[in-house]
C-alpha cells in the first residue's frame, strides 16, 4: 500500500516531518561538502613522529545476528512504554545487559516526566567507557514504545500498543553490540551510551522526547563532544538519508558518519537530505550539542501493530553498527 509518510506537507508524531525542495537538498550537501574541506597540509610526519604516535584500534567484528536476538528479546517484552507490564521488564534487562556488555556499571537517571496531564517516573539507562579521554562521543536511541498504534485504521487496533521492533528495539539492539565491541577492545576516545526513555509517549509533540528533555536539562554525565542518535534503523529496506536539522546544525558530524560508510561500502546510507525530522537529537541540539539523527522514515509499519521482527533485517542492524563503530574507533 502507499505509506502514508510519502508525501509533502503532512503532521506526525516526529513534528512536521516533510520532502525537501531539490535545492534545499542541494545547497545542504553543499555546505556539507565546505565543512568538510581540509585545513591542514600533506607534510609526511617525521619516523620519529610515527614511531610515538598510538596505533588506532581496531574495531572487533559487529555480530549482527546476536543484535537480532536483543531485537526480538525486547518484543518479546510486550508493550514498553512507561506504566505498562513490560516497561519495568525492558528497563532492568537493559540495564543489566548494559552493564555485562560494557563491563562498567550501567546506571539510571531517574526523573519525572508530565505527560498527557499525569506525572510520570520515567528512566534513562546509561553506560560511560573511557571516561578520561578528552574526545566523548554520544551513542543514544529510546528504548520505549508508542502506547497506541495511531497510523492504524481500524479504531480498535489503533488503540492498541505497537509491537515496536523497529521503533524502538532496532536502536537498543545496535547499540548493545557496540557496548560489546567497546567492552572487547576499548577504543581511543569516551563513549556515552544512553537509551532515553519517553520519546514515543505522546500523543502530542509536547508529550515526546521526555528522556532526552530530562537528560539536556540535567546532563547525568559530562557534555560530549558529539552525539549520535539512531532510530528506526532495522528495516528489510534500509534507506538512511542525511536528516536536514543534523545538517544544520552539524554538519560535520553527518560527514564524519557518511565518510565511514563510503569507506565500508554501506550504500544503504544516501548521500542527499530528503526529512526535517524532530527526534530526541533536538533538545541536545537546543543544550548545545552537535548531535545528529541516523533514521529511516520510510518504513510502513510505523505506529501500526505490524512493526514486528518479521519487518526487521540483522543485515541492517549490522550495518548500522559496523558504520558506527568505525566512526567511534576512527576517533583520535
Amino acid at each position: 500500500m502507499e505509506h502514508p509518510r510519502t508525501e509533502a506537507g503532512y503532521t506526525t508524531r516526529m513534528q512536521t516531518v516533510r520532502l525537501l525542495p531539490a535545492s534545499l537538498a542541494a545547497l545542504a550537501l553543499l555546505v556539507a561538502g565546505c565543512s568538510n574541506a581540509s585545513g591542514g597540509n600533506d607534510t609526511a610526519p617525521s619516523p620519529a613522529a610515527s614511531a610515538t604516535a598510538s596505533p588506532t584500534p581496531a574495531p572487533p567484528a559487529f555480530d549482527a545476528s546476536r543484535a537480532f536476538t536483543d531485537l526480538e528479546t525486547q518484543v518479546a517484552f510486550g508493550a514498553r512504554y512507561p506504566g505498562s507490564p513490560g516497561y519495568t521488564k525492558m528497563r532492568d534487562w537493559l540495564q543489566k545487559t548494559l552493564s555485562e556488555s560494557a563491563g562498567v556499571e550501567a546506571k539510571r537517571h531517574d526523573f519525572t516526566a508530565t505527560a498527557r496531564g499525569k506525572q510520570i517516573p520515567m528512566s534513562n539507562v546509561f553506560a560511560h567507557i573511557n571516561p578520561e579521554a578528552k574526545t566523548q562521543v554520544l551513542l543514544c536511541a529510546h528504548y520505549d514504545t508508542r502506547p497506541t498504534a495511531d497510523e492504524e485504521i481500524d479504531p480498535i487496533k489503533k488503540a492498541q500498543p505497537i509491537p515496536g521492533a523497529n521503533d524502538g528495539a532496532s536502536g537498543v539492539a545496535v547499540l548493545l553490540e557496540i557496548a560489546r565491541m567497546l567492552k572487547k577492545n576499548p577504543p581511543t576516545c569516551g563513549v556515552q551510551i544512553v537509551f532515553f526513555d519517553g520519546e514515543d509517549y505522546g500523543p502530542s509533540e509536547e508529550d515526546m522526547y521526555l528522556g532526552a528533555k530530562a537528560w539536556a536539562k540535567a546532563f547525568p554525565l559530562p557534555k560530549p563532544t558529539y552525539a549520535i542518535l539512531i532510530d528506526m534503523i532495522g528495516d528489510k529496506s534500509l534507506q538512511i538519508y542525511r536528516e536536514q536539522a543534523s545538517e544544520s546544525f552539524a554538519p560535520e558530524i553527518n560527514e564524519k558518519v557518511w565518510k565511514a560508510a563510503s569507506a565500508l561500502g554501506a550504500g544503504e546510507f544516501q548521500n542527499s537530505v530528503k526529512y526535517a525530522i524532530s527526534d530526541d537529537h533536538i533538545p541536545l541540539q537546543k543544550a548545545g550539542v552537535k548531535a545528529i539523527d541516523l533514521i529511516d522514515f520510510d518504513y510502513a509499519p510505523w505506529h501500526t501493530l505490524d512493526d514486528t521482527p518479521a519487518q526487521c533485517s540483522s543485515a541492517s542492524l549490522g550495518t548500522v553498527g559496523k558504520v558506527l563503530a568505525k566512526v567511534v574507533y576512527d576517533e583520535k
